[in-house]
């Protein structure tokens, strides 16, 4: 496993206070498909090269989302893939992965891909928006 991919799962684990790495990778896998559905272009481009090979590759190949989803039908989504998930463990992983992305993103890139998301993402991601 690449020192990146290790300290990416690391980060996942500890903020989703994970007992096992599988587990972590699991939450990352299931919520980095449904948010590669929802981006394009450059901005994805630009995340899945700052992310490690195994998430960028299922960052750019994601189903197509026939519509974006709303962060609620995010969180309704992400707790369909995730096995024995309910919607506050489904949130709970959620913000374990997309703060690590956020926080291995940096602010100018989350807040490009904010804006190809539908409004309430950013607190998914942690970044409750400026009003």
């Amino acid at each position: 496993m690449s020192m990146r991919r290790e300290s990416f799962l690391a980060h996942v684990q500890e903020r989703g206070q994970y007992e096992t790495r599988e587990e972590a990778d699991r939450a990352a896998r299931v919520v980095l498909a449904l948010l590669g559905a929802h981006l394009v272009g450059t901005v994805r481009a630009e995340l899945a090269a700052r992310l490690p090979e195994t998430y960028a590759l299922i960052l750019l190949n994601p189903l197509q989302a026939a519509e974006p989803l709303s962060p609620e039908r995010f969180v309704r989504a992400s707790t369909a893939w995730i096995e024995g998930a309910n919607e506050k463990t489904a949130l709970w992983d959620i913000g374990a992965v997309l703060s690590t992305v956020a926080a291995t993103a940096g602010d100018v890139l989350v807040r490009e891909v904010l804006l190809q998301l539908p409004p309430g993402y950013d607190v998914l991601f942690g970044y409750p928006q400026q009003t």
